[in-house]
Formats: structure tokens, C-alpha cells, sequence
């Protein structure tokens, strides 16, 4: 794969966690909020610093994936989770990343070490300072073994 194409890939996934967390947060629609990200962010340009464009086909189906199997996949990463930290209690911008995280790994056409370290590096970019990513590299994994048990 070409390393645009990979990074049009990791772009998609960055969109798909910021979408989600933007549909929760302001209860838009699918569509509305798809529409707004093609239209305004893929490859858009804010103070000077021009967004990655993003594989339009991959950051449709996470969000369209991740809100048609939402029950499936927090029921996956509830059973990741400690049993205190029940989904609904965790940060916003993870439950979006793990939702997003959890479409991917339940379509089955990416690799499973490649999803988790794709997420734990979206992670990084969100909590660059805290213990998150190893956090999300740990949910991750036990999601992806679940997901994808004959990948491991």
C-alpha cells in the first residue's frame, strides 16, 4: 500500500473518531455530520495548517459501522473494560475512538495489530500526556481478540 494511501487511511480514522464524538456531543444525524467532514475538513486548510485528506470510503463505513453496530461493539469493549468502567462512564473522545476502532475490527479487512495501532496512535494525539494509550492498547487488544480470535 502506498504510503499515501496509508496515510489517507490513518486520516479516515481520525475523522471517524472526531465524527462520533461530534454526533454524541450534538446529537447530528449520520448523514449530516458525513456530509459536514467531506465537505469542510478532508483537505480543508485552517490557519495555515491544511487537514489530511481522508479516504472517503473507510471514514463512511467506520461511522455508518459504528452507529449500525453500536450495541455489539459497546457490548465488546464494556467486556474490555474493567468491570467498574462500564462504557457509559468513560471520556467522550474514547468511547468515539473505541466505537470507531470497534467498526473497523468488526468489518474484518484490516489487520487486527494494524486497527490497535492505528487507534493507539489517534490516542496519542488526543491524550499526549496521559496513560490513555496504553489504556486503549489494552481494550483494544482484548476487543480484537474477541472480534478476531483466528487472527491471533
Amino acid at each position: 500500500m502506498s504510503s499515501n494511501k496509508r496515510q489517507m487511511r490513518s486520516a479516515a480514522r481520525l475523522y471517524a473518531v472526531q465524527a462520533l464524538f461530534q454526533m454524541e456531543s450534538s446529537g447530528q444525524t449520520t448523514r449530516a455530520v458525513e456530509k459536514e467532514f467531506e465537505d469542510h475538513r478532508f483537505g480543508a486548510a485552517y490557519e495555515g495548517e491544511e487537514m489530511a485528506e481522508g479516504d472517503v470510503d473507510l471514514f463512511r463505513a467506520l461511522v455508518d459501522d459504528a452507529v449500525n453496530e453500536q450495541a455489539r461493539i459497546d457490548q465488546m469493549t464494556d467486556r474490555a473494560l474493567v468491570a467498574k468502567w462500564p462504557i457509559a462512564r468513560i471520556d467522550t473522545t474514547l468511547r468515539a475512538l473505541f466505537r470507531a476502532a470497534g467498526a473497523e475490527l468488526v468489518r474484518a479487512d484490516t489487520p487486527p495489530k494494524v486497527v490497535i495501532n492505528e487507534f493507539v496512535d489517534i490516542a496519542r494525539a488526543f491524550f499526549p500526556e496521559g496513560r490513555e494509550p496504553s489504556f486503549v492498547n489494552g481494550v483494544l487488544d482484548h476487543m480484537a481478540r474477541e472480534a478476531r480470535p483466528e487472527a491471533f
